[in-house]
């Protein structure tokens, strides 16, 4: 299928100040990038450079007051997730060096303190996808999508006392529990064609049977049309903006439709 994604973001700086932003899509094994629009109110000149984890990224410096970024996309995407039900998992011994960083326990998925629960959801699934189905699942029933809960700080483990969260916190949980089964698992962030209420969003993969495969906890079932912008450990690697200073954030829009692919 093929998407137009977009989003506007208004920020505010006292003084000229660096940022980071990740917000233009890499063509890949499941998406291409047809065409891309990137503009910046005022104009400041900005430069591209890849992250330690693929991803495409923007260093800029901010005016000082009033700065908006804009994006516009088409992407051709699946509009299917793949599914792997019996999946095998992968052996440790056999995963492919570039998955090992994401066994690792990092800042928002102490994953080395979720050993216990991760034994308990997926008691009887079957090794591999099932045990990854069987969290994506369980993330559903027991954790509340809920705004105001969370912030840009919260962990993993914050999300599980308070049991609800929203996008982030979901994914981050799943990224928690898969690692603790030492199945490596990270955290994506992108567009999701007809999210409601639309916004950027974030869900997370896992890899087994060979492969990453896709797993979103706040949806009821498997959901294509998505768009991805980046990669990463968890929402410390993937924020789209990171403010290299005081910047203030006077809020966004996003959208995704879909196209007529062209003849």
């Amino acid at each position: 299928m093929r998407l137009k994604a977009g989003c506007e973001i208004k920020l505010s700086a006292k003084v000229p100040t660096a940022l980071v932003a990740m917000l233009r899509p890499r063509s890949g094994a499941h998406q291409w990038v047809a065409s891309e629009k990137y503009e910046l109110e005022p104009f400041v000149e900005a430069t591209d450079y890849i992250d330690g984890f693929g991803n495409l990224c923007q260093r800029m410096v901010t005016p000082t007051g009033p700065f908006t970024i804009r994006t516009e996309i088409e992407v051709e995407t699946a509009p299917t997730l793949a599914v792997n039900p019996g999946g095998p998992p992968t052996p440790p011994e056999r995963l492919p060096d570039e998955t090992l960083v994401f066994l690792l326990p990092s800042r928002y998925c102490p994953a080395d303190r979720f050993k216990s629960l991760a034994a308990e959801v997926v008691a009887g699934a079957r090794p591999g996808y099932d045990q990854v189905e069987a969290i994506r699942a369980w993330i559903r029933e027991h954790i509340e999508y809920r705004y105001g809960v969370s912030n840009e700080s919260t962990s993993a483990l914050e999300t599980l006392q308070d049991r609800a969260g929203v996008c982030r916190d979901f994914a981050h949980i799943g990224v928690s529990l898969c690692r603790a089964l030492y199945i490596p698992a990270r955290m994506v962030v992108g567009y999701l064609y007809r999210l409601d209420p639309m916004d950027l969003h974030a869900w997370f993969e896992a890899f087994v049977a060979g492969r990453w495969y896709t797993f979103d906890a706040t949806q009821a079932e498997p959901r294509g049309g998505r768009i991805t912008l980046g990669y990463g450990r968890d929402a410390a690697d993937v924020a789209l903006i990171t403010e290299l200073g005081d910047i203030k954030s006077e809020g966004n829009q996003v959208y995704v439709v879909e196209l007529e692919r062209p003849a």
